[in-house]
Protein backbone atom coordinates (compact mmCIF):
# COMPACT_ATOMS: atom_id res chain seq x y z
CA UNK A 1 0.00 0.00 0.00
CA UNK A 2 1.29 3.32 -0.90
CA UNK A 3 2.50 5.49 1.83
CA UNK A 4 0.32 9.35 1.42
CA UNK A 5 1.75 12.47 0.92
CA UNK A 6 2.38 14.12 4.59
CA UNK A 7 3.91 17.05 2.71
CA UNK A 8 2.05 20.62 3.86
CA UNK A 9 2.28 23.71 1.44
CA UNK A 10 3.49 26.70 2.41
CA UNK A 11 2.16 29.27 3.87
CA UNK A 12 1.05 32.13 2.07
CA UNK A 13 2.97 35.66 2.65
CA UNK A 14 1.75 37.99 4.76
CA UNK A 15 0.49 41.53 3.50
CA UNK A 16 2.01 44.56 4.97
CA UNK A 17 0.64 46.69 7.60
CA UNK A 18 -2.28 48.89 5.86
CA UNK A 19 -2.74 46.95 3.36
CA UNK A 20 -6.39 45.54 2.16
CA UNK A 21 -7.21 42.25 2.67
CA UNK A 22 -5.83 40.07 -0.61
CA UNK A 23 -3.93 42.85 -1.48
CA UNK A 24 0.24 41.90 -1.73
CA UNK A 25 2.95 44.29 -1.24
CA UNK A 26 3.49 44.57 -4.57
CA UNK A 27 0.17 45.56 -5.66
CA UNK A 28 0.34 48.41 -2.85
CA UNK A 29 3.55 50.20 -4.13
CA UNK A 30 1.84 49.69 -7.61
CA UNK A 31 -0.76 51.63 -6.49
CA UNK A 32 0.42 54.34 -4.67
CA UNK A 33 3.20 55.15 -7.49
CA UNK A 34 0.28 54.13 -10.41
CA UNK A 35 0.58 56.98 -13.37
CA UNK A 36 4.18 57.97 -12.65
CA UNK A 37 6.69 56.78 -14.71
CA UNK A 38 9.46 54.77 -13.46
CA UNK A 39 12.07 56.89 -14.04
CA UNK A 40 10.61 60.10 -12.57
CA UNK A 41 12.68 62.02 -10.09
CA UNK A 42 10.56 64.60 -7.72
CA UNK A 43 12.39 68.03 -7.95
CA UNK A 44 12.43 68.19 -3.68
CA UNK A 45 13.89 64.81 -4.03
CA UNK A 46 16.97 66.03 -6.19
CA UNK A 47 17.34 69.07 -3.95
CA UNK A 48 17.18 66.96 -0.73
CA UNK A 49 20.27 64.53 -2.24
CA UNK A 50 22.60 67.34 -3.79
CA UNK A 51 21.60 70.69 -1.80
CA UNK A 52 20.12 69.70 2.00
CA UNK A 53 21.61 66.75 2.61
CA UNK A 54 25.05 67.88 2.28
CA UNK A 55 23.74 71.53 4.01
CA UNK A 56 22.77 69.24 7.07
CA UNK A 57 26.17 67.22 7.51
CA UNK A 58 28.01 70.52 7.76
CA UNK A 59 25.75 71.96 10.48
CA UNK A 60 24.94 68.97 12.67
CA UNK A 61 28.04 67.23 11.90
CA UNK A 62 27.03 63.54 11.02
CA UNK A 63 29.44 61.50 10.19
CA UNK A 64 27.31 58.82 8.20
CA UNK A 65 24.50 59.94 5.73
CA UNK A 66 22.20 57.45 7.19
CA UNK A 67 22.25 59.50 10.45
CA UNK A 68 20.57 62.18 7.89
CA UNK A 69 17.00 63.20 9.10
CA UNK A 70 14.61 62.78 6.21
CA UNK A 71 11.57 63.03 5.42
CA UNK A 72 9.55 59.57 5.85
CA UNK A 73 5.78 60.47 4.93
CA UNK A 74 3.05 62.88 4.77
CA UNK A 75 -0.56 62.37 6.26
CA UNK A 76 -3.50 64.22 5.22
CA UNK A 77 -6.56 63.98 8.09
CA UNK A 78 -10.22 65.21 7.12
CA UNK A 79 -12.62 64.89 9.65
CA UNK A 80 -16.10 65.31 8.79
CA UNK A 81 -18.48 66.76 11.51
CA UNK A 82 -21.59 66.86 9.03
CA UNK A 83 -21.20 63.22 8.49
CA UNK A 84 -23.43 62.97 11.34
CA UNK A 85 -26.78 64.43 9.73
CA UNK A 86 -25.54 63.15 6.08
CA UNK A 87 -23.28 60.23 5.28
CA UNK A 88 -22.58 61.26 1.27
CA UNK A 89 -20.71 64.24 2.66
CA UNK A 90 -17.79 61.57 3.37
CA UNK A 91 -17.68 60.48 0.06
CA UNK A 92 -17.33 64.02 -1.32
CA UNK A 93 -14.70 64.74 0.95
CA UNK A 94 -13.05 61.82 0.50
CA UNK A 95 -13.22 62.48 -3.24
CA UNK A 96 -11.75 66.23 -2.88
CA UNK A 97 -9.39 64.42 -0.71
CA UNK A 98 -8.03 61.80 -3.58
CA UNK A 99 -7.73 64.83 -6.08
CA UNK A 100 -5.01 66.92 -3.72
CA UNK A 101 -3.26 63.68 -2.76
CA UNK A 102 -3.10 61.85 -6.25
CA UNK A 103 -3.83 58.46 -4.92
CA UNK A 104 -6.63 56.58 -2.94
CA UNK A 105 -7.73 57.45 0.58
CA UNK A 106 -9.12 55.50 3.33
CA UNK A 107 -12.64 56.43 4.96
CA UNK A 108 -12.14 56.61 8.92
CA UNK A 109 -15.30 55.43 10.96
CA UNK A 110 -15.55 56.11 14.78
CA UNK A 111 -14.57 53.37 17.12
CA UNK A 112 -17.39 54.28 19.91
CA UNK A 113 -20.84 55.49 20.21
CA UNK A 114 -20.65 59.02 21.35
CA UNK A 115 -24.53 60.15 22.58
CA UNK A 116 -23.77 63.77 22.77
CA UNK A 117 -22.28 64.19 19.84
CA UNK A 118 -24.65 61.34 17.82
CA UNK A 119 -22.31 59.63 17.06
CA UNK A 120 -22.58 55.73 16.51
CA UNK A 121 -20.41 52.84 16.63
CA UNK A 122 -18.49 52.55 13.23
CA UNK A 123 -19.91 55.66 11.42
CA UNK A 124 -17.83 57.13 8.78
CA UNK A 125 -16.53 60.58 9.90
CA UNK A 126 -13.88 61.28 7.70
CA UNK A 127 -11.10 60.63 5.08
CA UNK A 128 -7.26 60.16 5.42
CA UNK A 129 -4.29 59.53 3.07
CA UNK A 130 -0.78 58.66 3.65
CA UNK A 131 1.77 59.65 1.17
CA UNK A 132 5.31 58.29 0.79
CA UNK A 133 8.26 58.74 -1.69
CA UNK A 134 7.41 60.67 -5.01
CA UNK A 135 3.74 61.45 -4.55
CA UNK A 136 4.84 62.95 -0.89
CA UNK A 137 7.70 65.03 -2.53
CA UNK A 138 5.06 66.73 -5.03
CA UNK A 139 2.27 67.14 -2.42
CA UNK A 140 4.99 68.82 -0.42
CA UNK A 141 6.05 70.93 -3.12
CA UNK A 142 2.68 72.07 -4.51
CA UNK A 143 2.03 72.80 -0.60
CA UNK A 144 5.14 75.12 -0.09
CA UNK A 145 5.34 77.33 -3.59
CA UNK A 146 1.56 77.03 -4.67
CA UNK A 147 -0.82 76.21 -1.71
CA UNK A 148 0.08 78.09 1.29
CA UNK A 149 1.01 81.45 -0.50
CA UNK A 150 -3.05 81.54 -1.51
CA UNK A 151 -4.05 81.26 2.38
CA UNK A 152 -5.86 84.40 3.53
CA UNK A 153 -3.80 86.57 5.95
CA UNK A 154 -0.86 83.95 5.75
CA UNK A 155 1.90 85.19 8.41
CA UNK A 156 3.64 82.06 8.43
CA UNK A 157 3.75 78.58 9.55
CA UNK A 158 4.54 78.45 13.51
CA UNK A 159 7.78 76.84 14.67
CA UNK A 160 5.94 75.32 17.81
CA UNK A 161 3.92 72.83 16.23
CA UNK A 162 6.67 69.73 16.41
CA UNK A 163 5.90 66.85 18.87
CA UNK A 164 9.34 66.32 20.51
CA UNK A 165 9.93 63.37 18.21
CA UNK A 166 10.60 65.39 14.80
CA UNK A 167 7.01 65.25 13.41
CA UNK A 168 5.42 68.47 12.29
CA UNK A 169 1.70 69.22 12.22
CA UNK A 170 -0.40 71.88 10.66
CA UNK A 171 -4.18 72.71 10.43
CA UNK A 172 -5.50 74.14 6.61
CA UNK A 173 -9.03 75.59 7.36
CA UNK A 174 -9.61 75.72 3.38
CA UNK A 175 -8.88 72.90 1.11
CA UNK A 176 -9.72 75.62 -1.89
CA UNK A 177 -5.96 76.77 -1.63
CA UNK A 178 -5.32 73.29 -3.67
CA UNK A 179 -4.55 74.14 -7.25
CA UNK A 180 -6.60 70.47 -7.53
CA UNK A 181 -9.99 71.70 -6.34
CA UNK A 182 -12.05 73.68 -8.64
CA UNK A 183 -13.65 76.60 -6.94
CA UNK A 184 -16.56 76.21 -8.77
CA UNK A 185 -17.46 72.97 -8.82
CA UNK A 186 -17.54 72.57 -5.07
CA UNK A 187 -20.56 73.39 -2.85
CA UNK A 188 -18.50 73.16 0.55
CA UNK A 189 -15.65 73.94 2.02
CA UNK A 190 -13.07 70.99 3.95
CA UNK A 191 -10.55 71.80 6.54
CA UNK A 192 -7.72 69.13 7.21
CA UNK A 193 -4.64 68.03 9.37
CA UNK A 194 -1.34 67.47 7.86
CA UNK A 195 0.81 66.01 9.39
CA UNK A 196 4.81 65.68 8.57
CA UNK A 197 6.80 62.94 9.58
CA UNK A 198 10.60 62.79 9.84
CA UNK A 199 13.38 60.25 11.32
CA UNK A 200 15.05 63.30 13.49
CA UNK A 201 15.44 62.60 16.80
CA UNK A 202 15.05 66.26 17.98
CA UNK A 203 12.61 68.81 16.90
CA UNK A 204 15.94 71.45 16.46
CA UNK A 205 17.22 69.18 13.56
CA UNK A 206 13.50 68.57 12.24
CA UNK A 207 12.79 72.64 12.04
CA UNK A 208 16.41 72.43 10.26
CA UNK A 209 15.31 70.05 7.95
CA UNK A 210 12.25 71.81 6.76
CA UNK A 211 13.35 74.99 7.11
CA UNK A 212 15.96 73.42 4.18
CA UNK A 213 13.02 72.49 2.51
CA UNK A 214 11.88 76.06 2.00
CA UNK A 215 8.62 75.61 4.56
CA UNK A 216 7.66 79.49 5.51
CA UNK A 217 8.06 79.37 9.42
CA UNK A 218 6.86 82.62 10.90
CA UNK A 219 10.27 84.36 12.67
CA UNK A 220 9.33 85.39 16.44
CA UNK A 221 11.21 89.19 16.00
CA UNK A 222 14.25 90.11 18.06
CA UNK A 223 13.87 91.39 21.00
CA UNK A 224 14.91 95.86 20.73
CA UNK A 225 17.98 96.50 23.03
CA UNK A 226 17.02 98.53 25.97
CA UNK A 227 19.26 102.24 25.81
CA UNK A 228 21.60 102.32 28.93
Amino acid sequence: MAEKDTKVAPKPAKAPKGAKKGESSDAAVADANAGMPKDYVARLQTEYLTVIRPKMIEQFGYKNVMQVPRITKVVLNMGIGEATQDSKLVQVAAADLQKIAGQKVVITKSRNAIAQFKIRENLAIGAKVTMRKTRMYEFLDRLITVALPRVRDFRGLSERSFDGNGNYAMGIKEHLIFPEIDYDKIDRIWGMDIVVCTTAKTDAEALALLDAFNFPFRRSAAPKKQAA
